[in-house]
């Protein structure tokens, strides 16, 4: 189960991201703002405020092509995301509900598993999805 929320958590937060750089966020914002907030009024004006916070930081990184700052903003969320699912159950379908509104089927939120092998390994091991130019070590 922990597996499945942390690939929750990890969709989420490139989809949260990806919202907040585009034109989307406007049709998104109260999905993620009740997600965040709970519906309780405290912590939605809480959400509202740190979202804003956070997407002028994207837009910015965006507008810039900083893909560390994106990645860090990214990497921020995935953790926040986790801890909300583990603290409320009831969280994972709102957070299924949004992925699935920004066009990313919860079916499409899949278990990853990674196994190094092969002897004794020092050096540096990179997970990635796709990489484009050369990659280099040394």
């Amino acid at each position: 189960m922990e597996a499945e929320l942390t690939a929750l958590a990890v969709s989420g937060a490139t989809t949260l991201v990806q919202l907040m750089a585009g034109d989307a966020w406007a049709t998104a914002r109260d999905r993620v703002r009740a997600l965040f907030g709970r519906d309780r009024p405290g912590l939605t004006q809480t959400a509202d405020v740190e979202l804003e916070e956070v997407r002028a930081a994207v837009i910015v990184a965006a507008n810039g092509d900083d893909r560390a700052a994106l990645a860090e903003i990214e990497s921020r969320w995935q953790a926040r995301l986790l801890l909300l699912l583990r603290e409320d159950p009831e969280a994972e379908a709102g957070l299924r509900a949004l992925l699935a509104a920004a066009g990313h089927p919860p079916e499409q939120v899949a278990t990853v598993h990674n196994t190094v092998s092969g002897g004794d390994i020092r050096g540096t091991v990179i997970q990635a999805g796709t990489i484009e130019g050369d990659l280099r070590f040394g």
